[in-house]
């Protein structure tokens, strides 16, 4: 095991060309701590029992064969469970803590305290994937069957049996803030030990319950008790219920806050959140629901014939600011649900938009590889650009939508009429209409009075008035309801800027605007004066029909930052907006069912529709139920009512259950595939890199595309036919087979697809689709950025003054303008690092201007392996708390970190003697490190500048130095515009 001290390098470089000594070793660490102390969770490289394929001779294989299911409980299953936990406690103990919590089905890790250096000494340990604090995730906050096309006589619940079994034999298990038990959504027979319905569901008198499944498993689960459930009572729709409060109590017991009054260390929903997604996704046919006077007939999730099982992982206390959804609970749930044996996973959570090198999201990996679909919410920051999270292929990211226009209007006193979202059923006459910043109290900041804050309202001056309050920061329920204690009669509810029009149960009429009829509210209410009046009339009394279904403006969007934007996310959207669904009464004024808004309200439609799919299909795997709703979906509309082609928006479009179950191709990834998506991710998995756009997935997406991209998709056929190939790409043309044909069930083809730019907007995304038209039709998204040049990576030079040429692939005819950047000089340590020991640098200062920079370190000894890690620092203080910048730890002797256009301030690398080679240690280095600036030495030139281009052409460049200093190497940047990567220049003098 490595030393858990830093030996200081005892350098310091706060200049580009400042010469670095010999590092020297120290007994005590002197530089920063990388780290700080906590909760962390710890995964280890070796494969978790969901995906182990038998490499170890004394393990035989536990992942599931093709077409067959995983079993938790398996011999080999459980001998290879407890060696990884053995594995797990050896790695503690050796840096002096103990597991807390042990995860060995979807994923392979551990809960630990660790000081700081134990952190860090792990985070370097080969044996470990990663290392990550036990962080809080916020969740992603009429009958959507009817506006989905389940209903009705040709419905597809209907074609496939009825509204009742529709997911019948699955088990969908919803990740969140628990259940409501009392809530009618989950009515069912109390179950014994004697077998109840046709899947034989019982419970034993410890709580435990068995549920034979349509796919021929068995759900194996617990019902556990709890505060407010002191007695087990799952039933036949709720066979399981657990809950995680590990972290959530050591949280409150180590700080300020408390548990929340309304939250219950139980599986009983606190929040009311858990409740609405559950019952979203399979709650059970509810008839005669009526909210506030208001009737809405019947009400069921979309597969209400299948059984819940819950896994409490969020959790509210008394400070608005925390609580939340911790990664541990996160991920005992997915590891308790894949060995339960839950056929499909809604996570309503939000997660990382930069990466998908993240606890849960290799947790998923896992549950995916063991069969089980996974539903995630795509976050609720739209509709700014690349907000969209969990942007991992091996599940399904749902983006929310529109489905139906809960509208009253707003009548201006001048005769100007606005459709907004309103449930309200009473007119409001005319009536004075002020802003909520003009009936403030006098001791209320004008600020937060415009918002209609708590207590901030004066009701001498609101009594009997209707008052406009913006939108932000406080609950949109809590705004009206300052409004009412001021005496108002009603209020509107104005968007300052582009979100999401919702239709809340307040306490008196409301109308929601959006922010075009809030700058004319406004500015009427100016002209006007103190004449501003206005009226509500029920319906939608403008001229304009409101599109359905539209994406919701709160649902975020991509290009996925995680993946250089080379996978397509959202993949698919359902319902999100104003969705009804039950809630726990506690905390939703004693209502039963609520209207709720969020990403987090779609997801579930799309987990419990896959059990529907599940139910009818049993041996359909997760990624061909993905393939399925993907290729069979229909574009959204947009504000015009024209069909969307934003696919950084929909995805796929929404989904349509109607088309879904016969879809007659799949195009499925694989766990192979996965593994390899990691290893380029910066995961070593142990399968070699593959390229985001190299994944076999229902979707086509690239970042950057100069002239043309072409892309290949492997199909599998449900049924047989021809079907006829349309690519329609605007601004580029494309080459594709004309048909594919299945003469057999189960054939695999081949769909090879080229694209070429001709006027697609440089720098832009285009969005097309590939269209399969024969027995069925089918949709393949597409979303293409194209870009001025294809440039190569790298290019390199020799000598103190020489030349080279680079050559690139433009994307139109003209001239495009080369700008060279540096050359920088390298800054050079030659040194060692004992095997098993690390050198730290000392304070690196970074300038303002710098364009990129280079950490290159190079092994005397190539049979040596060492590891480079580079840090962001808050500043040169050596006490200061440092983030990871950037890593290289292969198995290779020659490490590099690029970072491109670093932030200035303080930076340190660290150089780990992972194995001494045939040299022995210590194991000398010699490191580089580069900083490029716009001026540099070398007088580097390019010409011809500019250079004359042929679209889709082949040309070259030359590029020139002159008067550098030998016996080192530096480093430049060849930029082009319109593109989204430079072209790194390598010199080096030394030979």
């Amino acid at each position: 095991m490595r030393a858990l001290g830093l030996a200081s390098t005892g350098l310091l470089v706060t200049g580009l060309t400042a010469a670095m000594p010999t590092a020297q070793a120290a007994e005590e660490p002197t530089g920063p701590t990388t780290y700080d102390s906590g909760r962390y969770v710890v995964l280890l490289r070796e494969a978790p029992a969901a995906s182990y394929a038998g490499d170890d001779s004394r393990y035989p294989a536990t992942r599931p064969t093709e077409g067959g299911a995983f079993r938790a409980d398996s011999q080999a299953s459980t001998q290879y469970r407890r060696h990884l936990e053995r594995e797990q406690d050896r790695l503690a103990r050796e840096v002096g803590t103990e597991v807390l919590s042990s995860f060995t089905v979807a994923s392979n890790g551990f809960v630990a305290e660790l000081s700081a250096d134990e952190a860090l000494d792990l985070a370097t340990d080969r044996r470990v994937l990663l290392v990550a604090k036990d962080v809080k995730r916020e969740m992603d906050t009429w009958e959507t069957p009817d506006s989905l096309g389940l209903t009705g006589r040709r419905g597809a619940w209907k074609e496939s049996g009825n509204r009742k079994k529709a997911g019948a034999g699955t088990v969908v298990g919803i990740l969140d803030s628990g259940y409501w038990p009392e809530s009618p959504s989950f009515a069912g027979k109390q179950l014994t030990s004697a077998p109840q319905t046709k899947w034989d569901i019982t419970m034993s008198g410890d709580g435990s319950t068995r549920m034979e499944k349509a796919d021929g498993g068995v759900f194996n689960g617990a019902c556990e008790t709890g505060e407010g459930m002191p007695d087990p009572i799952c039933n036949t729709k709720v066979v399981g219920a657990r809950y995680y409060s590990e972290a959530f109590e050591e949280d409150i017991a180590t700080t300020d806050t408390e548990k929340a009054e309304t939250e219950f260390l139980s599986a009983r929903d606190g929040d009311g959140h858990g409740t609405h997604t559950a019952s979203t996704a399979a709650g059970a046919l509810v008839k005669d629901v009526s909210v506030e006077g208001r009737d809405f007939g019947k009400l069921s999730g979309m597969a209400p014939g299948a059984a819940l099982a819950i896994y409490k992982v969020c959790w509210e206390d008394t400070d608005p600011d925390s609580g939340g959804c911790y990664t541990s609970a996160s991920l005992d749930a997915i590891d308790d649900a894949v060995a339960d044996g839950v056929d499909s996973i809604n996570y309503s959570i939000s997660g990382a938009t930069d990466t998908v090198v993240d606890a849960v999201e290799v947790a998923f990996e896992g549950a995916a590889e063991a069969g089980v679909f996974i539903a995630a919410s795509a976050g609720n920051s739209g509709p700014d650009a690349s907000t969209v999270a969990h942007n991992s292929p091996w599940l399904t990211t749902v983006a929310s939508t529109t489905h139906v226009n809960f509208e009253n209007t707003l009548v201006l006193g001048d005769g100007q009429k606005f459709a907004g979202a309103s449930i309200a059923g009473t007119k409001i006459p005319r009536t004075p209409l002020v802003d909520a910043k003009d009936v403030a109290l006098e001791s209320a900041d004008p600020a937060e009075a415009e918002l209609c804050a708590a207590d901030t309202l004066d009701p001498a001056l609101a009594e009997g008035l209707i008052v406009v309050c913006k939108r932000g920061v406080y609950a949109r329920v809590d705004k009206s309801a300052e409004v009412a204690r001021a005496g108002g009669v009603a209020s509107v509810l104005v968007n300052p800027s582009e979100n999401s029009l919702d239709a809340d149960f307040h306490v008196i009429p409301t109308i929601h605007v959006d922010e075009v009829a809030g700058e004319a509210v406004y500015a009427y209410l100016e002209s006007a004066g103190d004449d501003a009046a206005a009226r509500f009339a029920l319906g939608n009394r403008t001229d304009k029909t409101t599109p359905l279904p539209q994406v919701s403006g709160f649902s975020s969007r991509g290009p996925a930052v995680a993946n250089e934007s080379d996978i397509l996310k959202p993949d698919i959207a359902a319902p999100g907006s104003s969705v009804l669904a039950a809630v726990a009464p506690p905390t939703n004024s004693d209502r039963d069912y609520d209207l709720y808004s969020g990403t987090s309200m779609a997801a579930p439609h799309i987990a419990g529709l896959a059990a529907f799919m599940q139910g009818l299909h049993p041996d359909w795997t997760p990624q061909e139920i993905q393939s399925a709703m993907m290729t069979t979906a229909k574009p959204t509309r947009d504000s015009e009512g024209a069909k969307s082609t934003d696919a950084l928006a929909q995805g796929a479009g929404i989904v349509n259950p109607k088309k879904f179950l016969d879809p007659g191709w799949f195009i499925s990834s694989s766990a192979q595939e996965w593994r390899g998506f990691l290893t380029g991710q910066g995961l070593d998995t142990g399968v070699p890199a593959l390229a985001p756009t190299e994944l076999n997935l229902p979707s086509i997406a690239q970042g950057q595309v100069a002239g043309s991209a072409s892309f290949t998709r492997t199909l599998q056929s449900s049924m047989t036919g021809t079907w006829n190939v349309r690519v329609d790409m605007p601004g580029f043309t494309a080459e594709a087979p004309a048909t594919l044909v299945a003469g057999r069930v189960g054939d695999i083809e081949e769909l090879p697809v080229t694209f070429t730019r001709t006027d697609a907007p440089l720098g832009e995304f285009a969005f097309g689709k590939i269209v399969l038209s024969g027995p069925t039709k089918l949709r393949i998204p597409v979303a293409l950025r194209p870009v001025s040049v294809k440039a190569p990576l790298s290019a390199e030079g020799t000598g103190t003054e020489g030349s080279t040429d680079v050559a690139i692939t433009p994307a139109q005819d003209g001239e495009l303008e080369v700008v060279a950047k540096g050359l920088a000089k390298a800054m050079t340590l030659d040194s060692a690092v004992e095997g098993g020991q690390q050198v730290l640098s000392e304070c690196i200062e970074v300038p303002e201007g710098v364009d990129h920079a280079r950490f290159d370190l190079d092994a005397v000894d190539d049979t040596a392996d060492l590891d480079l890690f580079v840090y962001a620092a808050e500043s040169c203080d050596p006490s200061t708390i440092y983030a990871l910048a950037g890593q290289s730890a292969t198995g290779s002797a020659d490490e590099r970190v690029d970072l491109t256009d670093p932030a200035p301030g303080a930076y340190y690398y660290e150089i780990d003697g992972y194995a001494a080679g045939e040299a022995g240690s210590p194991i000398e280095f010699v490191m580089d490190t580069f900083l490029v600036t716009p001026e540099g030495e070398g007088d580097l030139t390019v010409s011809p500048n500019p250079v004359v281009t042929t679209a889709n052409e082949e040309t070259t460049f030359e590029v020139s130095w002159t008067g550098l200093e030998a016996g080192t190497r530096y480093l430049g940047l060849l930029e082009y515009a319109g593109a989204l990567a430079p072209t790194v220049l390598e010199v080096d003098t030394t030979e």
